[in-house]
């Protein structure tokens, strides 16, 4: 499981609970960093959308050596909190997807048997409104997006975020 930080980091770990089969070691949660939401004035608590992904942080290849990090040839699923214009999840997808693609053409070179690497993404609300990113087609006609809920155009404050 992969989640985007820092709101997919609750529901990821929620999700890891209900996910996890008996008997079986728990689902790591790998962290990725990334921000679109930008505050122009501090009258309020509400973000608006900014224009950019800016990348925080990604995948620690430090533990790859473990087997903790790779991606390939696993079922990854994605994990944000809200899909509001579907930028942070395309630019999360596509990185990833280059990510693992990289990794399949070292392994491949090495002489290693590479399997396919599927993604699926998990949120709990989507707004309903026109999106300004993309997911590929896989994805959202292949049965591999969910939403929890579907939303109007409306400011969810979360629990986390509350103050």
């Amino acid at each position: 499981m992969v989640a985007i930080g820092g709101g997919g980091f609750v529901p990821a770990r929620i999700l890891r609970s209900f996910l996890k089969k008996p008997g079986s070691p728990n689902i790591p949660i790998q962290a990725i960093g990334l921000s679109l939401y930008e505050q122009f004035d501090n009258s309020g608590p509400v973000e608006t959308p900014g224009t950019k992904v800016t990348r925080t942080q990604w995948l620690d290849k430090s533990l790859e050596t473990a087997g903790v990090t790779t991606l390939i040839g696993k079922n990854v699923l994605i994990v944000d909190e809200v899909d509001d214009t579907r930028t942070t999840l395309e630019y999360a997808v596509k990185e990833l997807q280059k990510d693992v693609e990289k990794e399949s053409e070292e392994a491949a070179k090495r002489g290693e048997d590479v399997k396919k690497t599927t993604f699926s993404v998990f949120v709990l609300h989507n707004k309903d409104k026109p999106k300004k990113g993309k997911l590929p087609s896989e994805l959202l006609d292949g049965g591999k997006y969910y939403a929890a809920k579907t939303t109007g155009d409306v400011w969810i404050c979360y629990p986390w975020e509350a103050t």
